[in-house]
């Protein structure tokens, strides 16, 4: 599968040079979405993904063709993702064994964090551009999710037999696994949870489309409901948990002025449960899940990681990359510690050293999508900014149920990006009817 591999990244690569940089960003979703992010072509001693060898197209193309990089200035989040990512560095070269090993992971991990987060920085400048990539998506999301939605009615996968050439792990191909009557869907993603989280994660940002369409606006509500589809064919908890928080967080847009008296109702509640109660209160919110013995899972690793001296000794550099912290033989005897929560994900890898930068970083962001919203011009644009936020609301929420790996780690990494240009997309103002959307033209 190697040469069929390289074939597509070549292709994907020639349309990046021969489109403009939003639409190259666009192919860029493409390969993410509709090519296995298992299969490689080894180049040294980096495998490259189809994806990863695009990234680089992309940059090549903004570096040799466009004047865009000498338009872009650093901001306070630009330096945090680098130094979360300095962090890792420093954090690992303390714990691994094999150090090379290590900064050759690392140096793969660049080209699905990094260099995404700064190519749309990079390439955004307009909300024309930031619309059209959102339009995009939907675009390449819809099918993803017919396709998705008749493999979780039928347990057929039309690509299920590309998991015997994974780079990484040996398979005989997909496996049909069977949840409350449906079968998980992931196409062509590793796993059903990365297959959703496409959708729970693009599916919000994706509604601040809305407000700026003109016409068509069926069409839009289809895309979005289609996402939907996404999110329940992957019949996973983390997902859906992430989709339900990010609605919630959309839906209380018209009364988002009493915010305050909302969170200080969570928090006594909270509270009263942990008070009244022998369960803690993330224990009773994993009842609303799929599956209640994963949500005990779940609430016991955060219990052993943090309460019961799980990083005993660990605290400041963690365990080191890819180590088992041990925790599963003090929660329920498995072979391995089902890391389902990613900032304890972040934690047992880096230590404090890891997670403070990591929390920095994620705050930033939501401090510039205050400023953006507190600045916009129009009910549209607060619309736009407020429909990024839902997405990354639920996530930081499905964190504590899931942990990002592959493809979403990528998606992850845009979104934080995204709320790094928005101040950008809101001064401008002038507005120009584009087929289907009125948004601000740039010529």
């Amino acid at each position: 599968m190697q040469g069929v591999t390289l074939t597509i990244a070549a292709v994907a690569s020639a349309l990046v040079f021969f489109l403009s940089p939003v639409y190259g960003l666009i192919v860029y979703v493409a390969a993410l979405a509709w090519y296995p992010s298992y299969l490689s072509i080894p180049i040294g001693t980096i495998d490259f993904t189809v994806r990863r060898i695009v990234i680089l197209a992309i940059l090549a193309k903004l570096f040799l063709g466009t004047d865009l990089p000498n338009r872009f200035k650093f901001i306070l989040l630009d330096k945090l993702v680098i130094l979360y990512f300095a962090a890792q560095l420093l954090a690992g070269a303390t714990t691994t064994q094999s150090l090379t090993a290590f900064l050759e992971n690392r140096g793969g991990a660049i080209f699905d964090m990094v260099l995404p987060y700064f190519a749309v920085r990079i390439i955004i400048t307009s909300r024309s551009q930031y619309l059209m990539l959102l339009k995009g998506i939907l675009i390449i999301a819809a099918p993803l999710a017919v396709i998705g939605f008749y493999q979780c009615i039928t347990g057929n996968n039309p690509v299920g037999f590309l998991a015997k050439y994974n780079a990484w792990k040996q398979s005989n191909g997909y496996a049909p696994i069977l949840r409350h009557g449906f079968y998980r869907a992931n196409f062509v993603f590793s796993h059903s949870i990365m297959y959703g989280l496409f959708f729970a994660m693009f599916g919000p940002v994706c509604a601040g489309i809305l407000r700026y369409a003109k016409e068509h606006k069926t069409l839009y509500w289809i895309g979005l409901a289609l996402m939907g589809v996404g999110i329940f064919s992957s019949m996973s908890s983390g997902p859906m948990l992430a989709g339900l928080l990010a609605v919630l967080f959309i839906a209380f847009y018209k009364w988002r002025k009493y915010w305050k008296p909302v969170v200080i109702m969570i928090v006594l509640m909270c509270g009263s449960v942990e008070m009244i109660s022998n369960r803690h209160f993330y224990d009773v919110l994993g009842d609303f899940t799929l599956n209640s013995a994963t949500a005990w899972y779940r609430s016991r690793l955060i219990q052993v990681g943090l309460f019961e001296g799980g990083m005993s000794g660990h605290w400041l550099a963690g365990f080191g990359y890819g180590v088992d912290p041990g925790w599963n033989m003090r929660i329920d005897g498995r072979d391995h510690t089902d890391m389902v929560n990613h900032y304890l994900l972040v934690l047992s890898q880096f230590g404090l050293i890891g997670l403070i930068p990591f929390i920095a970083m994620n705050i930033e962001g939501i401090r510039i999508l205050i400023r953006a919203f507190n600045t916009a011009t129009s009910k549209a644009a607060r619309w736009l900014v407020w429909c990024l936020a839902a997405g990354l609301f639920g996530l930081a929420g499905a964190f504590v149920s899931v942990s990002l790996f592959g493809p979403p780690t990528t998606i992850y990494y845009m979104m934080v990006a995204f709320a790094g240009v928005m101040p950008t997309l809101m001064i401008s103002n002038s507005a120009k009817v584009c087929r289907g959307l009125a948004v601000p033209f740039q010529g």
